[in-house]
């Protein structure tokens, strides 16, 4: 008999049928010639794309399927025609329903379905449903299907042909009991594999008895899940093998050829993550061997289509069959690039009845070309044990150019990834002539892409394809396990995203920091005054890194004219704006400040409350503020606030933390340190001045000043009490003496005689005065110091002077001009630089103590309220409805100093008092009521622990009885508080920074968490989500863009974002809001949660990161098994509860012992990503 086959090779006539096809199941009649002309896709994603793709380049027009959830997916929109399947189904089961795929197919006229990998792929159910309703099934037969798919009759197969297999069970287990049986005559470890799927999908290693029954259960769970039956089967583990698996393809006419081998050993929980073609230093041998074992073991059982032969190759070269995939495999790709053969082509022509020959395909023709290597790109974060992310992906773009090849589905800007389905986002397949040069292209075309709005595995693929074992040498299935480098990532930047999110945030709610009161930024943005070209003119800085803190002391003693100390960085703006200008505007007018003001004697920039401030409220780093200025101002000496012991807090730190932090001030550009106590404690004192001049610092001991010497009825702090305490300081080795007037209190003879005693006293120590403008006699009192000998004083630019502020830069400069005490600055260049500041100071309108304060007053003097906190204080009253009677605040501040002894008052024992101030006023209590009822007010914690001797002794001890009533049996601190602390152990507290915020800590980020712990782990955060919010112009940061606005962001030098806001999005049924805006030229948008609108609706609790016994969520899911209940008491590490994602199970453990309190989910809740799901109490 002659049989006819046409096609573009030609005519092939084949004359003994029997010779060629499968006699045991085929008739002659089945090898009729029958064209496709409609082929459906039974799955979705990017595997139906990439058949879809082949069927439009032979001609075959396309029909996709997909499942409720799936409606927004891109494979119905690449197909020429799409179907809704699984109505009402779970999300899984839709794509599982035989009889809708079926019913599909019949009413539209598929010729011929595509399984694609996963799902139904390995159903032979399926397969026999296609051929009973006449529907071709792009694959195996039904038959041959079943037996690969049945794992134990597979391997019987493997040892009919002689294959060499791993010891296993000859069929499905039904019970743990034989599991156990299993593991008792082989011996741990042991797999558990699922019958009848693939893909790691219920794949569990056991090592011992412990791990069991957990484990049966869990594989038993996801095989059941992913592929519809639950059955397992037990083999013995084999460690570290290779895992080495070989392409074959088979026709209707016996043919059976392999396109070489894919090594796919680099996997974690068995599911691959790179593959790689051909495997990397195989014996040749070894892959004869393989390759002709998989060719026989398919044509023992009739094999046809493509399919995939996996092999274990231990350390020793040995080699065991573990199971044949009759499918397509998701890492075909690369045997497709070294092979040149399109094997998606083939499945289609070979199913319409083509041979192997006819297309070409025949052994001796299938060469090796080069190699080729598959990156699986996810949606999972490596960092968190590679769990599932999901979310809407905001940006995506991808890697390209010679050499790369991608697949993918869901990769676009808007795509939603779901927790329902596989976390595969993009296959980037990399081609080049051999390992290391594919390596090479695909880190190039991998660091390429941007996919922002979800987390990725990208970072943890660069690593492998970076790592020398890898690259030079051979991997087998523990290499990842092996590699914890790996691990390591690079942190993505991720800032032009993050901003969009800030700025979103506040479009749609509102600054993202306190506003004190409802005022708008202006609109108008400061103009730098002109700034000359070339180097700026030598300071007195120069003369400090030249001659060293004596040299620089002698130079400043020595000079003719007054010095002058600028606040405008810092205590300006502390006193009026609420500390919170921003280094953004500091950096603009620096230039100029560096180039007209050099002869100062320092510029005071940081320290005291601006550090946390600009953590707490600005969102930006302190260090770095202070890195750049330095960088900008090079010649001018900068001073920091230190507050004794206390460093830059508000609390006792251990000795070695304050030696450590003045070291890395030192080391970042601070050159003086001003260093004082709230109580001018001298221990206190000491340290701070020890820990300065440790670290190579200019020691500057500041007396705090209170009462008045020049007033004989008031005695306790006397003219004597000062110089007292300036012997101490200066025999302790003081630089340079300050008075630290925080609240104005100085006259102008006070200063006289106290400036004038000290310089009697001390003729060689330099002189410096601090003050405040609040009762408006600061210039004079100023002006008066200078007179009695006084070689500095503090002073504001004028735009931000006066009232609590310090006196005027301008006012000074003028009253001293050409006299001896001429400070020899420029007046023209102080107006400018007020100008500056004139137009800056309306961006922080909002901050503004003019919006509730309009004058200074000389009531000051009674109650002596340091400038800072009068600012604060009047803003508190009037937010607390108590505008109009800020006098009586006032006046209960006098009170509660007098109740606490008269204390010195700056920050802390300023805001001790004041806290006092505001109980007796919010309760209506006089100073004489507190103190008969002390025993039984409970008072506020800061006035308790200064009681206790917290921030140290106060001059002339503690107030009695008031300390034993209030106290009543507390323990009391005796001497210094921080004496007895323990030293900070930095590298424990850097690994814990590391471990929570990744390897880019640094020293100055350790010091920040030393000094506020809790504050520096929300800014940590805040950047995180954020980024970089401090390139963002003061009017953007604080209130926004308008919609239309246009707008550029320097994120650094070189790379400028071109922004434009669009359009605000109506509330979705999460409560949030889509944000529309154009970055450099493309459309992004970004989701944001409205505030206001949340508030009136029902959310899952989340879990807080800082409450110990609350357990989050890991990852979005739902839950299959809830294992506790209320009330029981449980041990760290047990098992709490089972999520499924992506149809990958996770335990969630306990993460401590104690009792469950309460438990906020059952079977089937479904949960975001750090839903609460119980409590937890120790």
């Amino acid at each position: 008999m002659l049989l006819r086959l046409g096609g573009a090779k030609g005519i092939l006539v084949i004359r003994s049928v029997g010779l060629f096809c499968r006699s045991a199941h085929l008739s002659p009649q089945s090898l009729e010639y029958r064209p496709i002309k409609k082929v459906m896709v039974a799955n979705r994603g990017e595997i139906s794309i990439r058949v879809f793709r082949a069927c439009t380049e032979l001609g075959i027009r396309t029909v996709a399927v997909y499942s409720e959830q799936d409606t927004g997916q891109m494979h119905r929109q690449k197909a020429d025609e799409a179907y809704l399947i699984g109505k009402g189904l779970s999300p899984v089961a839709a794509y599982l329903h035989i009889p809708d795929i079926i019913k599909v197919a019949k009413e539209n006229n598929v010729d011929a379905i595509h399984p694609g990998y996963g799902f139904l792929s390995e159903r032979s159910d399926f397969a026999q449903a296609c051929a009973d309703a006449g529907v071709r099934f792009i694959g195996p037969s039904p038959e041959v299907v079943r037996k690969m798919g049945d794992k134990v009759e597979a391997r019987a197969l493997a040892i009919q042909a002689g294959v060499p297999v791993v010891p296993g069970t000859n069929s499905p287990i039904s019970s743990l009991q034989e599991a156990r049986e299993f593991a008792e005559t082989y011996n741990f470890p042991i797999i558990f594999k699922a019958a009848y799927g693939g893909g790691g999908r219920g794949m569990r290693v056991v090592r011992n008895y412990e791990e069991l029954e957990e484990n049966y259960q869990r594989a038993y769970s996801e095989a059941l899940a992913a592929f519809g039956n639950g059955a397992l089967f037990v083999e013995k583990f084999i460690e570290k093998p290779r895992h080495i698996e070989v392409q074959i393809l088979g026709d209707k006419y016996g043919n059976v050829i392999h396109l070489y081998e894919r090594d796919c050993s680099i996997q974690r929980r068995h599911q691959k993550v790179v593959e790689i073609a051909p495997a990397a230093q195989l014996d040749p041998r070894l892959r004869d061997r393989l390759t002709s074992d998989s060719v026989i073991l398919a044509k023992q059982v009739g094999y046809e289509n493509a399919g995939t032969v996996e092999f274990l190759v231990d350390k020793h070269g040995k080699y065991y069959f573990i199971e044949v995939n009759s499918r397509l495999q998701v890492e075909h790709t690369v045997t497709e690039e070294i092979t040149d053969v399109d094997l998606v082509h083939a499945q289609l022509r070979v199913c319409e009845g083509r041979s192997l020959p006819e297309l070409g395909l025949e052994q001796d023709k299938i060469r090796i070309n080069g190699c080729a290597i598959q990156c699986r790109v996810t949606t999972e974060d490596p960092s968190r044990g590679f769990q599932p992310d999901t979310g809407r992906i905001e940006v995506f773009r991808s890697g390209e150019g010679m050499g790369i090849r991608l697949d993918s589905a869901s990769a676009f800007q808007g795509a939603i990834i779901s927790p329902h389905y596989d976390s595969l986002l993009v296959k980037v397949i990399a081609s080049g002539k051999d390992l290391p040069t594919a390596a090479t292209k695909m880190h190039r075309a991998l660091t390429e892409f941007r996919v922002r709005g979800v987390k990725t595995n990208i970072p943890f693929l660069q690593n492998v394809l970076s790592n020398s074992q890898f690259l030079y040498h051979t991997v087998d299935t523990q290499f990842i396990d092996e590699n914890q480098e790996l691990f390591i990532l690079k942190p993505t930047l991720n800032r032009a995203q993050k901003l969009l999110h800030y700025l979103g945030h506040v479009m749609v709610n509102g600054p993202m920091t306190p506003i004190p009161v409802k005022a708008k930024p202006s609109s108008v943005d400061p103009v730098v005054p002109p700034v000359p070209l070339g180097q700026p003119p030598m300071g007195f800085r120069e003369v400090l890194l030249k001659e060293g803190p004596e040299g620089f002391v002698r130079a400043v003693r020595q000079h003719q004219g007054l010095l002058l100390m600028d606040t405008t960085f810092r205590d300006a703006h502390q006193s009026l704006l609420a500390t919170r200008i921003r280094t953004h505007d500091l950096k603009k007018i620096a230039p100029f400040v560096t180039h007209n003001f050099n002869n100062l004697f320092s510029l005071e920039n940081w320290g005291g409350a601006t550090f946390d401030v600009a953590m707490r409220f600005l969102w930006e780093c302190p260090w770095k503020r202070l890195q750049e200025l330095r960088a900008l101002i090079p010649n001018i000496p900068f001073q920091m606030l230190l507050r004794g012991a206390n460093a830059v807090g508000y609390t006792n730190y251990p000795d070695n933390a304050v030696f450590k932090f003045c070291e890395v001030a030192k080391e970042n550009g601070m050159d003086i340190f001003r260093v004082f106590d709230s109580l001018n404690y001298i221990p206190n004192m000491l340290l701070g001045m020890e820990a300065a001049g440790s670290a190579g610092g200019v020691v500057e001991a500041a007396i705090s000043y209170t009462g008045d010497v020049s007033d004989p009825l008031r005695q306790k702090y006397s003219l004597e009490y000062y110089l007292e305490l300036a012997d101490e300081l200066v025999k302790a080795g003081t630089h340079i003496l300050a008075i630290k007037d925080m609240a104005g209190l100085l006259k102008p003879e006070a200063s006289r005689l106290l400036i004038g005693a000290l310089r009697d006293r001390f003729p060689d120590v330099p002189i410096h005065v601090h003050t405040h403008d609040t009762a408006g006699a600061g210039v004079a009192a100023m002006l008066a110091c200078a007179e009695a000998g006084a070689d500095i004083v503090d002073i504001a630019v004028d735009s931000m002077a006066g009232m609590t502020s310090q006196p005027s830069m301008g006012a000074i400069v003028a009253c001293t001009k050409g006299s001896k005490l001429d400070t020899g600055v420029s007046l023209d260049k102080v107006f400018d630089y007020s100008e500056y500041w004139e137009v800056a100071r309306g961006l922080y309108a909002p901050f503004d103590c003019t919006a509730t304060m309009k004058s200074g007053n000389a009531d000051v003097y009674e109650n002596e309220i340091p400038g800072g906190q009068y600012t604060n204080l009047h803003f508190q009253a009037h937010s607390m409805g108590l505008g109009n009677k800020f006098k009586e605040v006032k006046k209960a501040y006098t009170e509660a100093n007098k109740l606490l002894g008269d204390l010195i008052k700056v920050t802390p024992s300023s805001k001790i008092v004041g806290d006092l101030a505001q109980f007796m006023v919010q309760n209506s209590l006089s100073r004489a009521e507190v103190e008969e009822r002390a025993d039984e007010l409970s008072f506020p914690l800061s006035v308790v622990e200064f009681l206790q001797g917290h921030i140290g002794i106060p001059h002339g001890g503690f107030p009695e009885p008031f300390r034993s009533k209030v106290l009543k049996s507390l323990p009391r601190i005796e001497g210094r508080p921080g004496a007895s602390l323990p030293p900070l152990d930095f590298k424990a507290l850097e690994s814990g920074l590391q471990t929570a915020h990744g390897n880019d800590i640094t020293p100055e980020d350790v010091m920040s968490a030393a000094m506020y712990p809790k504050v520096f782990q929300e800014f940590k955060e805040f950047t995180s989500n954020f980024g970089p919010v401090d390139c963002l112009n003061t009017r953007l940061f604080l209130d926004g863009p308008k919609i239309a606005e246009e707008f550029q962001v320097e994120l650094e030098r070189g790379k400028t974002l071109h922004i434009k806001a669009l359009a605000l999005g109506d509330l979705n049924k999460s409560g949030q809001r889509e944000v529309f805006f154009e970055l450099n030229g493309q459309l992004r948008s970004v989701l944001v949660k409205d505030a206001a609108a949340m508030k009136e609706m029902h959310f899952h609790p989340k879990a807080l990161k800082d409450v110990r016994g609350q357990v989050g969520a890991p990852m979005p899911g739902k839950v299959v098994e809830v294992k506790v209940k209320q009330g029981q008491k449980v041990e760290k590490g047990q098992p709490l509860c089972v999520l499924s994602a992506m149809k990958m199970e996770t335990v969630v453990n306990s993460p401590l012992s104690g009792i469950i309190s309460k438990v906020y989910v059952n079977a089937d809740s479904s949960l975001e990503g750090d839903d609460l799901i119980l409590e937890i109490t120790e």
